[in-house]
Order: structure tokens, then sequence, then C-alpha cells
């Protein structure tokens, strides 16, 4: 199989991502819209092996810097109590000279639905059920944002010349989301339904697929949308790979390509 695709592929996939809310705050939260960016990403500054978060920082950097009237403040800006760090803030920006605290995420959800929850934002969890969107709100908003107003993060502002508490606080969360197979209805609550990607199907009833062909692209590649030029596997070539994933309790994504050549995501999960 392929190594990856090149980076113009997963900045697109990444700019086509939706913000998970839009309108409305969610849990208090407000989304900083940024601007699709008309240029590509050029990769040649960043050589090294960096981890999908990671990338996802440097594109949502990448397209601040093509808006016109913003400046950056400071990135990964590391908050330290003598000589242990506390914590980062993602950006410090200055928009039309106002500032702004802005903390970027980006994550795949599947819809659990073998539980019953009692708020509709619950049923949102990680591919390997070691994460959930509400963890990530609850961080958020107790953890990532507050640190803006620590006595260590004002005295190093006040260096910079900017009070804490003339800064507005925002994030700007992308997602993936991905529903039950032939599931009809969800609550979406306040969230986007336009991040719904693809789909998910339990390991054990994956017979449903067996007349798909299969990709199974690395971490970096969950960006990039499918494409129809990559080495596809048939159901029974897949099956052992896939399983390697399962049992170390790794939900994997997959492209699939059915009869009639559509293409599409689903996740193949442990639980």
């Amino acid at each position: 199989m392929q190594k990856g695709f090149d980076f113009t592929d997963r900045f697109k996939g990444f700019q086509n991502t939706p913000l998970l809310w839009d309108f409305d705050a969610v849990e208090s939260l407000m989304q900083f819209k940024i601007s699709s960016s008309r240029s590509m990403y050029n990769t040649e500054r960043h050589q090294k092996k960096l981890r999908l978060g990671k990338w996802i920082e440097i594109f949502t950097a990448f397209q601040l810097q093509q808006i016109e009237g913003i400046e950056f403040i400071a990135e990964n800006f590391q908050i330290k109590n003598n000589k242990q760090t506390i914590g980062e803030l993602d950006v410090l920006l200055l928009k039309n000279e106002k500032p702004i605290h802005l903390e970027i995420a980006y994550k795949f959800y599947l819809y659990d639905d073998t539980q019953e929850y009692s708020n509709p934002l619950d049923y949102w969890i990680g591919p390997n059920r070691t994460d959930s969107l509400m963890l990530k709100l609850k961080k958020l908003i107790n953890k990532q944002l507050p640190l803006l107003y620590k006595p260590e993060t004002k005295k190093l502002l006040k260096t910079l010349g900017f009070d804490s508490q003339n800064f507005e606080q925002f994030v700007n969360f992308k997602a993936q989301l991905f529903v039950p197979l032939d599931k009809k209805k969800i609550d979406f609550c306040a969230l986007n339904e336009e991040c719904v990607t693809g789909f998910f199907v339990h390991f054990n009833n994956i017979d449903v697929l067996k007349n798909n062909h299969f990709y199974i692209p690395s971490k970096l590649d969950w960006l990039v949308e499918p494409k129809a030029n990559v080495e596809w596997l048939n159901f029974d070539d897949a099956l052992p790979l896939l399983r390697v994933y399962i049992d170390k309790k790794q939900s994997p994504l997959c492209w699939l390509k059915n009869e009639n050549n559509q293409l599409s995501k689903c996740f193949i999960t442990w639980w």
C-alpha cells in the first residue's frame, strides 16, 4: 500500500472540514471562524515527523496568516511556574488590533448508540473510547481557557504589553462525525450535521461490507478525502489487517469502494 498523500491533499481535507458548531455557543464556547486560504500550504518549512494534532495547529496558523487584519502575538505560548510547564495557549493574536486567545481542536467522533445518555452531546466519543466530546469541552472550559488568567500568564503577557482581561476567548473546533450504519434518527443538538463524514461498523458485523474494497490510510491521512487511485484491498485481504487493529483495541479508519465505485469513509470498531 502507498505510504501516504502529500500535504496538499491533507490541507485540502482539513480546509473542507466544517466547524463542529457554527452559530450559537456550545457549553459557553464561541467559535472563531477562519476563512479558507486560497494559497496551498507549502511543506518545505516542516520536514520533521509531527503528530496529527500538531499539523492541525500549523494548518490553522497558515490560514490565519492569510487574513488581512490579523497579527500574531504568540503561538504555543508555554506558561511555566518556576521551571515547570503548567500549560500552553495555542494562539494569541490581534484581529483588527483586538486581542484574542484562540484554542484549536480537530476531532473524530462516533455516535455511541451502545448506551443511553441524558445529554445528547455525551453520545459523541472517540474511535477508541479513550476520549469524548464532553471531555474535550470540559477541558477547554475548566483548564485551557482559564490558563489565560493564571498569575504566571498575566506576568508573561505584561512583558509583551498585554493585559489578560482585555482578551476575548474563542475556539476553532472542527470535527469529522461518524454515525452507525443505517441509523436514521440522531439528535445532533447544537452540532453541525454537515460534519457527518461517514459511518462505522463493529468488526463482528463486518460481513455487511464484504462486497467493498478497502484502503487503510495512515492517521495523518485521516484528513484526506477518499480518492480512487489507491491500492485497494479486497475484503478477504483486508480482514486480517483489520483484525490486527481490533486485537489491540484500536478502531481503524477505512476508505471503502463499493460495487458502483462509490467512495466512503468508515471506522471499524472493536467495541
